[in-house]
């Protein structure tokens, strides 16, 4: 079995939702989409409305995983001026209130060799960063951050895909913490939904392996599919719908018009009440 590290805000937050019975939101937002104050406004306003944990993207100029709506916020975050540096600036904002709520970066390896490995690791662990999910890295190849990462006790989150085989499996859950991110749909992000036979016939398999919670991404858009997502796994993570939202508020110039936060976050809202009824029997996923 796969374990955890010593004792986090992941490892905190999955337990004592266990304890009540109900699964985990994990909305995504792209750091600096359509600017700092913007992203940040979101970003604060999350655990109020109902995020669980919170998974940040870290812009990058080839986001090859990712579909066309959040390929399109990164190119909006770059263009703002988003680097690495500056997204775990905003992880300091964001800490400044909020000591609990956990986060998760979201990235590409490039940004994190260019800016030196364990630099990054020192860095986000001193600002308030809890876990990495970095779409590109091999488990082959897996020592180039690794290392840093458990000295500085962040979680490395790995991903599964409906392609992973039952021998691959433990080789990718090997050495992996907090939670796993079951990408449920083969493909890019933002596109087609797993349905609920096929979560129920995955999940048990990435069960058999770990005893991490399993958050299931790639897809997950209505308050349906995330209630859905938590009756199989534990988590659901959310991105492309929350930015699709985002998007539709900006104005001509791409700025954010008055009410684009507020809007941002009532989705979050509605997903959350979908997450929370998921289990009416109160009855945990695992």
């Amino acid at each position: 079995m796969t374990g955890g590290m010593q004792m986090n805000r992941i490892v905190t937050r999955f337990e004592t939702l266990r304890a009540e019975g109900r699964g985990a939101l994990i909305p995504f937002l792209e750091a600096w989409d359509p600017d700092a104050a913007t992203s940040l406004a979101i970003l604060r306003g999350m655990p109020g409305a109902g995020a669980d944990l919170i998974e940040i993207g870290m812009p990058f100029t080839d986001p090859m995983a990712d579909g066309p709506t959040i390929q399109a916020a990164g190119k909006r975050a770059l263009a703002a001026g988003a680097t690495v540096a500056r997204t775990l600036a905003m992880v300091r904002d964001f800490r400044k209130d909020d000591p609990a709520t956990p986060i998760i970066l979201m990235g590409y390896l490039n940004p994190i060799l260019s800016y030196g490995p364990e630099r990054f690791c020192v860095d986000a662990a001193a600002s308030g960063v809890d876990g990495l999910i970095v779409v590109d890295l091999p488990t082959e190849e897996a020592d180039l951050l690794v290392p840093f990462a458990t000295a500085n006790r962040l979680d490395i989150i790995r991903l599964v895909a409906p392609t992973t085989d039952d021998q691959r499996m433990p080789l990718v859950l090997n050495g992996s913490s907090g939670f796993v991110y079951y990408v449920s749909i083969t493909g890019i992000t933002g596109t087609r939904t797993a349905s609920a036979a096929e979560l129920k016939a995955a999940i048990p398999r990435i069960r058999r392996v770990t005893d991490l919670p399993i958050a299931v991404g790639f897809g997950v858009r209505t308050p349906e599919q995330a209630a859905e997502a938590v009756r199989s796994g534990d988590a659901a993570v959310v991105a492309s719908a929350l930015i699709d939202t985002l998007r539709a508020n900006l104005d001509e110039h791409g700025k954010a018009r008055p009410d684009a936060v507020r809007k941002v976050l009532d989705q979050v809202r509605g997903l959350a009440e979908g997450v929370r009824g998921a289990r009416g029997n109160g009855v945990p996923g695992t």
